[in-house]
């Protein structure tokens, strides 16, 4: 039998050969937006529009932009507006660069490294671009898992220079995961290990006709299963036991190290805050790393998300806790 052979994404020397200019980009954004070349007003959707040349540039202004003819609505917009590219200081070249540098690091990428590899002038402006992206990978409407399902919790977090265990415990955060043999991972913070947070979770995230589920020997899973409970089967870690014939965890406890090796290596700590959006970013890397269209789905998400607003990233933050 012939070795399947995956079609490989758009390497990080493609993007930068590919768009070169910030023209190029904006058209790419354009034919991502209005797929059918049909350029319609991001107000009122009317497709009598004209383009409008600008009499002046500035650094920070495109020389163009486009003008509704609605007689009620006179819109002026650009395929940026209404986006999360909108209201950027940044030239789009440094937006498509720096999701081609998030696809590509497996294990993710620092707002700091971010910077630096791309010139960006502070650390906030790199950090705000991060979590913009990031909100563009979080997942909506995704099929349930079926077939072989494993099914593990893992916490992280708590370390506090100066604070006991006992502080520490309080202070880490629940993470669920779960992924089907051969298929899709899914991420998700919960607020504690209760039978009704896994429950929430399982309802969620497992087909009801799924064949088998495994997970170790916590005791919320038998309840939390409802009438999955019958294709439960269980590995004992307590005893050592990590694997008996095909019944392990050992691909969603990989899934988790990968994540834990990413916070460890790259971000250190963070904010429990944004939590969601770390896990959402590792799971949509996980689930398209065999995707030749990673690339143009990812662009095609930030043109369909409203803008994210920096002052709603940083209002009411929960402390950064190193992991």
């Amino acid at each position: 039998m012939s070795k399947r052979i995956h079609p490989k994404p758009i390497s990080i020397a493609e993007i930068f050969i590919k768009f070169s200019t910030d023209e190029q980009c904006l058209d790419y954004i354009e034919k991502m937006r209005w797929p059918d070349g049909v350029v319609r007003c991001t107000v009122c959707g009317n497709d009598k529009i004209v383009k409008v040349e600008r009499k002046a540039t500035s650094k920070n202004r495109r020389k163009w932009f486009y003008l509704c003819q609605e007689k009620t609505c006179h819109n002026q917009f650009s395929p940026t507006s209404g986006t999360l590219f909108a209201d950027s200081h940044l030239p789009l070249l440094t937006w498509f660069h720096a999701i081609g540098l998030m696809l590509n690091a497996k294990k993710g990428i620092s707002a700091k490294q971010l910077q630096r590899d791309l010139g960006i002038g502070g650390y906030k402006t790199a950090w705000y671009l991060n979590h913009r992206i990031r909100e563009a990978m979080g997942t909506s409407d995704i099929p349930k898992l079926g077939g072989i399902v494993e099914i593990d919790e893992t916490y992280v977090g708590g370390k506090v220079s100066g604070k006991g265990q006992a502080y520490a415990r309080k202070q880490k955060k629940v993470v669920m995961g779960a992924i089907e043999r051969g298929g899709e991972l899914r991420f998700q913070h919960v607020t504690g290990a209760t039978v009704g947070n896994f429950r929430e979770f399982i309802n969620e995230n497992v087909s009801s006709d799924v064949e088998r589920v495994m997970t170790d020997q916590h005791r919320a899973y038998p309840a939390a299963l409802g009438e999955l409970a019958d294709r439960h089967e269980t590995v004992n870690h307590i005893i050592g036991e990590y694997v008996r014939g095909d019944v392990t965890t050992n691909s969603i406890e990989s899934a988790f190290s990968l994540f834990k090796r990413g916070v460890i290596g790259q971000f250190h700590k963070l904010s429990g805050k944004h939590l969601h959006r770390y896990l959402a970013e590792f799971e949509y890397r996980f689930n398209r790393r065999d995707d030749a269209d990673v690339f143009i789905e990812t662009v095609r998400r930030l043109c369909g998300f409203k803008p994210l607003r920096f002052d709603d990233l940083t209002s009411d933050p929960e402390p950064s806790v190193p992991f």
